[in-house]
């Protein structure tokens, strides 16, 4: 298949990502959590060039909670191939319906078009349901993710086609500031 349908999980990629920065630059817990290299950032444009491996982009799709009013992650991932789609927190500031809006555009598309290649940039299994329509509507199925992030034999690594780990391409597709 020559065509591709990339979906992003923008928050699970990006603090799993800073966690694998963290790693790197061998930073130390402070509060018995995994630690986070803030200053990591993802470079949207070299991340769709990377994850798409050649295959024409039919969508690009980042999913995420929105930010402060000053921040420019939204126009910057547009400006580099993704349409965003952005939720609010709820009132206890947590991330809603982000998953949840992936899975919905997602059989969208599987139902509205030709198969083609979905890759999934999350571990996160609430993807399931996608991945099981995808496969059933003949499209191949790729998820991208860090490994802390998915158990290489929980249910949504062996349910996709094929297992991309982020770390392999992390000094590709992000930048600290």
């Amino acid at each position: 298949m020559n065509d591709c349908v990339i979906i992003v999980d923008n928050s699970n990629i990006w603090i799993e990502g800073m966690k694998h920065s963290a790693k790197i630059k061998k930073m130390v817990s402070v509060d018995g959590k995994d630690p986070c290299d803030f200053s990591w950032r993802i470079d949207f444009g070299k991340l769709l060039n990377r994850v798409s491996e050649g295959k024409t982009i039919r969508k690009a799709i980042l999913v995420g909670s929105r930010p402060p009013q000053n921040d420019s992650l939204w126009n910057t991932a547009a400006n580099q191939g993704f349409e965003v789609i952005v939720h609010d927190r709820n009132s206890e500031n947590k991330e809603k319906a982000v998953d949840t809006e992936l899975v919905a555009q997602g059989v969208e598309l599987i139902c509205t078009t030709e198969p083609a290649t979905l890759k999934i940039l999350s571990g996160d299994s609430d993807f399931m349901p996608l991945v099981k329509i995808a496969n059933t509507y003949g499209w191949e199925t790729e998820m991208w993710a860090f490994p802390n992030a998915f158990h290489i034999s929980g249910n949504m690594a062996t349910s996709v086609g094929r297992v991309q780990p982020l770390d392999s391409i992390f000094g590709e597709i992000g930048y600290t500031r």
